[in-house]
């Protein structure tokens, strides 16, 4: 039976859309709400603005996970950066969705939901199949709103009903929910939601963004998954957080069956995404390119290319221009020095992130026997095998020669070459990054400028480009899911079900092979000085959760798996953030490790601390853990 808590608002409604407290009254201005479902027109409107609560999701300050972990570093002070540097709070939290943060407030998303839900039969000029369409939509974003608070809060309240202004005071005093009360719940508004949503997106014009049957399958095989994973599947570091009757919010047994539960889901997201068109994301020209360009470009282009069918969920507002503006490292050098100033570049990778991605034979760098480990900071000589990938005869390092396509289709830096609208005929002249003082991609001054010497250039479409003081973004679609993401997913579960089996193997393998990469097995046992390693779920393991890592990086996607998988406190605890000598204009000089900051993160990092004052306000709400 669904579990319904009934949550009491606090404030008066005002223009629909302000609210000052986490806890609030259902409004009790009638009239207001009978003008809203008097007619299919005015209640579009409010519909609309139940997706208007969504996060940005290509917007630093709207997506905690593009720059909140260890993917991305800058020397602007975003409130991402200072969470990933330790500076967290429970008198002022960063990112406060819980109280009034005046952010994204998913609080008043879900008492709107309800609102709408509630009302929505009172309108009298819709068809009862367009209604039963929206009330499956914000049946999804019910879920969706309830899960985005779970990941970073934990356990929290269910806000399934408002409460009437008349109930009395003790309904106000609300507990937290267990993990796997809200998980069930999410998952229950889930399948009602994807019994009555539509298979895909016909009035592309007017509707694409808008929830299917695939992105709330999606969504429900992200819930499962995190609800399987090691933060909140029998943890005994939560075992003295409980409720007022000693009940622990995270269940303290371990279950094996939620991955399969999670196994399930990804294999129903899988097959509703075919059935929609849904494909792992090729490139496609209409000139003489190398094969290794278009390579580079099957994954790039599966980020940029606008609404293409590897995307299941889209955002298209707001633009991406910001997040392409900081991405950018300048490389036409028609345009020098003041003329770029138009582009910001703060948008630094660290060299751990660098170093993360595969040697050209699939297989961790440090795990090649061919690759040069010990000397991959060395200077060395762009080449003929790598012509396509780093420019001949420019003088680089180790670390840029003899990487796997994705390393190149991902990162900018000094001596990768790029594929632009520029040369998009023509992929034997390409632009090089000049990353050095002095270089086109270079310091340009104490703002305008990229600290380690590495751009995140899949988040750039080929097509945008710098002119006379300006920057010209070719806006895209940002892939909220995609999938390769759902791909990936499920070989993670299906790996912990059974551990290393075909199945598993096939949906790694694809998408490697997307890339140019040959299969797991082949690459292990061919290249890799631990040959055995994918033979065992936990050696399988770990290769699953690094081609996450590569093939999902800079989309915001790392931030969220390693606290799922447990992994935080560990790799992200005094975390270097290194690059190279920015300020230096020489090969020797500029290739000189540099710390430009550290990561902190430790247990109680977790879940996000709740406000003191809204802890004092309802002496029934717990802390978070630690906090």
């Amino acid at each position: 039976m669904k579990k319904t808590n009934k949550i009491i608002y606090s404030i008066i409604f005002i223009c629909i859309m302000s609210c000052d407290s986490y806890i609030d009254i259902v409004p009790d201005n009638v009239a207001t709400f009978d003008l809203v479902f008097n007619n299919r027109a005015n209640a579009k409107k409010f519909f609309y603005t139940l997706y208007g609560y969504l996060p940005h999701f290509s917007d630093v300050n709207s997506n905690i996970g593009l720059v909140g972990g260890d993917e991305v570093w800058t020397h602007q002070t975003w409130d991402g950066m200072r969470l990933s540097i330790g500076e967290q709070s429970k008198a002022n939290p960063i990112y406060n969705l819980w109280g009034n943060g005046g952010r994204l407030e998913p609080h008043v998303a879900l008492r709107d939901c309800n609102i709408f839900l509630n009302r929505i039969s009172d309108v009298r000029d819709m068809t009862e199949d367009e209604k039963t369409r929206w009330i499956a939509e914000v049946k999804f974003l019910k879920a969706y709103y309830h899960f985005y608070l779970l990941k970073m809060y934990g356990p929290i309240p269910i806000i399934d009903e408002n409460i009437e202004v008349s109930e009395d005071v003790i309904s106000v005093r609300i507990e937290r929910d267990g993990v796997d009360e809200v998980v069930d719940y999410i998952v229950s508004v889930l399948d009602e939601a994807i019994e009555n949503l539509p298979p895909r997106i016909t009035l592309e014009g007017e509707e694409l963004g808008r929830a299917t049957k695939p992105i709330a399958a999606m969504l429900k095989a992200k819930v499962l998954a995190f609800s399987a994973s090691p933060l909140v599947n029998g943890n005994s570091v939560y075992s003295s957080w409980t409720n007022n009757s000693g009940t622990p919010y995270i269940n303290q047994t371990y279950n094996a069956n939620k991955w399969t539960l999670a196994a399930d889901a990804c294999r129903e997201a899988i097959d509703l995404a075919h059935e929609a068109g849904n494909n792992l994301y090729k490139f496609s020209t209409a000139y003489n390119l190398s094969e290794e360009t278009i390579t580079k470009m099957n994954l790039r282009g599966a980020i940029t290319d606008r609404w293409n069918n590897e995307i299941i969920w889209g955002q298209a507002n707001p633009t991406t221009n910001t997040i392409q503006n900081n991405s950018f490292a300048r490389i036409d050098d028609e345009f020098s020095g003041s003329s770029s100033g138009q582009v910001n570049s703060y948008y630094s990778i660290p060299l751990h992130m660098a170093e993360i991605f595969y040697s050209k034979n699939g297989v961790p760098i440090e795990e090649d026997s061919s690759y040069d480990y010990s000397s991959r900071f060395d200077l060395k000589t762009g080449d003929e095998a790598n012509k396509f990938y780093v420019k001949q005869g420019y003088e680089t390092i180790g670390l840029h020669l003899d990487r796997e396509s994705r390393f190149y289709a991902s990162l900018a830096g000094d001596g990768i070459l790029s594929y632009d609208v520029n040369n998009e005929a023509d992929d034997t002249s390409l632009f090089v990054v000049d990353a050095k003082n002095g270089g086109m991609a270079g310091y340009l001054n104490e703002r305008q400028f990229n600290q380690t010497g590495y751009w995140p250039k899949k988040l750039v479409h080929y097509k945008s480009a710098i002119g006379n003081n300006s920057f010209t973004a070719e806006n895209y679609s940002w892939p909220v899911y995609r999938l390769a993401d759902l791909y990936l997913l499920y070989a993670e579960c299906l790996n912990e079900v059974s551990g290393p089996a075909a199945e598993v193997f096939q949906y790694v393998d694809d998408v490697r092979e997307r890339s140019g990469l040959e299969g797991v097995q082949a690459s292990w046992t061919a290249s890799s000085n631990n040959p055995t390693k994918p033979s065992t779920k936990e050696g399988l393991r770990e290769i699953i959760h690094q081609e996450r890592s590569i093939e999902l990086a800079f989309e915001g996607h790392r931030f969220w798996d390693l606290r799922r998988w447990f992994k935080a406190h560990v790799l992200l605890n005094s975390t270097s953030m290194r690059g190279w000598s920015y300020e230096k204009a020489t090969a020797e000089t500029f290739y000189n490790q540099v710390e430009y900051g550290v990561t902190e993160f430790s247990i109680r990092d977790y879940f996000w601390p709740i406000a003191e004052d809204d802890i004092l306000a309802n002496p029934n709400l717990d802390q978070a853990f630690g906090w």
